[in-house]
């Protein structure tokens, strides 16, 4: 059977998995009472296919954009299936939280650093703006690491962390024409090289680059080229991604990007079979909503 071609993606939630294909995305949650609930809707966004989806480097941003927007909707339903009738979260309460998360990531995984580092450049007097982007880079690594490894120390984190090897499986198996059975999908590999937490590793080594070509002015305006050039990386780190996973029978591509499929090792953990048969509802969902025939059917 020839590889399935079609644009799709996805993401672990609470007790779920969200995937996402051309114009269609489902949310696949466990219940407490041991149920799959699944909500699947139209992505009407033209980002996904329109104009903007075509234009390299422009299509990243706007994609991660509108891919955070889906996730928030995913991670909200999940949230309120997963505990049933005891809570909701949605509304101020969850986009309180999302932006939270991002001005707390941005904080620690881009301002710290250069703090950091503009520091250890004062105490050794460091003249190269090369090697003083190279050890904010470093450093940058060591605590987008850390703090992956800190979390998923937490129970809960773990679980999510088991989805989202249950989503690659799922997705390896569907690239691989496999019958989409959680015997048949549990063989598959919980790596996959289109991971975002592969995209974190592409977007250090590419922030050194670009951060360079800044050079180092006084602290408060590196702070703020900091921000002000997170677009421009990702668009970056988006088509390198998208370049690499084209071209994944090469070997020198596969050298490339093993670093990235190394770093999921952190972030996925082997999934149950019932696990599996919440990321096989999620694709079957989205195959069948965008008239695709499962692997394995005629």
């Amino acid at each position: 059977m020839s590889k399935p071609r079609f644009n799709y993606g996805g993401q672990a939630v609470l007790e779920g998995v969200m995937m996402r294909g051309s114009k269609h995305v489902a949310v696949a949650v466990r219940n407490p009472d041991g149920e799959i609930v699944v909500k699947e809707e139209e992505i009407k966004s033209s980002l996904y296919n329109g104009f903007w989806s075509r234009v390299p480097f422009v299509r990243g941003l706007g994609l991660l954009w509108d891919s955070l927007g889906l996730g928030m909707r995913a991670l909200t339903f999940s949230a309120d299936v997963a505990v049933g009738d005891e809570a909701e979260f949605s509304g101020p309460v969850a986009w309180g939280t999302i932006a939270f998360s991002l001005v707390f990531g941005i904080g620690l995984f881009f301002l710290l650093p250069a703090g950091i580092a503009d520091g250890i450049h004062k105490l050794t007097g460091l003249e190269s703006p090369l090697m003083g982007n190279i050890i904010e880079g470093v450093i940058r690594l060591f605590l987008i690491v850390g703090y992956i490894w800190a979390i998923g120390k937490l129970e809960d984190i773990q679980r999510v962390f088991a989805y989202h090897g249950a989503e690659h499986k799922t997705i390896n198996a569907y690239e691989s024409g496999a019958s989409l059975t959680p015997d048949q999908v549990a063989a598959y590999p919980r790596e996959h090289a289109r991971c975002g937490t592969g995209f974190l590793l592409v977007v250090v080594v590419i922030s050194i680059l670009i951060f360079a070509l800044v050079g180092r002015p006084s602290l408060l305006v590196r702070l703020g080229t900091r921000i002000i050039l997170i677009p421009v990386i990702a668009g970056i780190a988006y088509e390198y991604i998208k370049l690499m996973s084209n071209h994944l029978d090469k070997p020198i591509v596969r050298a490339l990007v093993a670093p990235q499929l190394w770093l999921q090792q952190l972030t996925t953990r082997e999934p149950s079979a019932d696990m599996l048969e919440v990321s096989i509802a999620a694709l079957n969902s989205v195959l069948q909503s965008e008239q695709l025939p499962a692997p394995g059917t005629d």
